[in-house]
């Protein structure tokens, strides 16, 4: 009996981590899903060998819910590690809908946040709406939170600071001003993120390149924040003379023939992990311990009075 009971509860606890500590690619591998496979396995022979020795009904149901919480969970936990997918960083733009399967839609908020934190709203298949922050929040199967990733909201003018309309063809929404700088390069022994947007009306390729307030600094353009160093090209992307400036987000700068001015700012994108199925785990759980803790108090009692 002793036996069953331990082998169950290494079982839920190789099980709960993967809901406690969601995320870790250890929960993935082949070996960490055998182990729960055989201590579940082992619990039920142990279980196979106790009931023979046991009489009494309440022990005997006590052993049966024990191995019936051991399976139940060992089943979550493998489906999660086997089945479930890899983690994954999810990156939309301003205003996106995208639908994860098995989830619900994630809808991005409108714009690039320059102070609080942004919302993520997640539409679940039954129609409730629920509101990611930064916190892991557990949904069934799945654990979700947002983190802030940092963005460029660009503005451009022409020469006489009448504004023009800003696109990206190879971004993920068109019309928006808000770069997502998903790209890397390095830049004067920098590994610093990039991105580019359209000017059609001024037939202009830009190219944005953000460094930090210390690598900002280091290329004497800090002024203790961020700033942006605007490449602009011609349609036919080649080089413009002089065509290179840095905005250190105190004023727009003059380049290419257009005013560009950058606010470095911060927008959303959605982590989600696989996790075992919370109620399953919980009740696999709570049989186990429930079931553990009172047999072991039955023979207890039974041996001692």
């Amino acid at each position: 009996m002793t036996g069953c009971a331990l082998a169950a509860l290494v079982t839920v606890a190789l099980v709960g981590v993967q809901v406690v500590l969601p995320g870790k690619a250890l929960y993935h591998y082949g070996w960490y899903n055998v182990l729960i496979a055989a201590l579940a396995i082992t619990a039920g022979l142990f279980a196979r060998g106790a009931l023979r020795d046991v009489r009494a009904q309440p022990s005997r149901r006590g052993i049966a819910c024990i191995v019936f919480g051991c399976a139940l969970t060992a089943i979550a936990g493998i489906a999660s590690g086997l089945f479930g997918p890899e983690n994954q960083q999810i990156v939309g733009s301003p205003a996106q809908r995208l639908t994860v399967q098995g989830l619900g839609t994630l809808a991005f908020p409108l714009g690039a946040s320059h102070g609080d934190d942004a919302p993520v709203r997640l539409v679940r298949p039954h129609g409730a709406v629920v509101l990611l922050s930064g916190r892991a929040r557990n949904l069934g199967s799945f654990v979700v939170r947002t983190t802030m990733r940092t963005v460029v909201e660009v503005d451009a003018r022409d020469a006489l600071g009448n504004r023009l309309t800003v696109t990206q063809p190879t971004g993920r929404a068109f019309l928006s001003p808000v770069l997502l700088m998903e790209h890397r390069q390095n830049i004067a022994g920098f590994d610093v993120p990039f991105d580019s947007f359209n000017v059609p009306a001024a037939h202009r390729i830009v190219k944005a390149v953000l460094f930090s307030a210390d690598q900002a600094q280091v290329l004497a353009h800090g002024t203790g924040s961020p700033a942006v160093l605007f490449a602009v090209d011609d349609e036919d992307e080649r080089p413009l003379p002089h065509g290179i400036a840095f905005d250190a987000g105190v004023h727009s700068v003059r380049v290419g023939g257009l005013q560009l001015r950058a606010a470095v700012g911060a927008f959303p994108a959605v982590e989600v992990d696989s996790a075992p199925n919370l109620i399953a785990t919980l009740a696999g759980g709570i049989l186990v311990a429930g079931a553990s803790g009172f047999t072991v108090l039955r023979r207890w009692r039974a041996r001692y009075g």
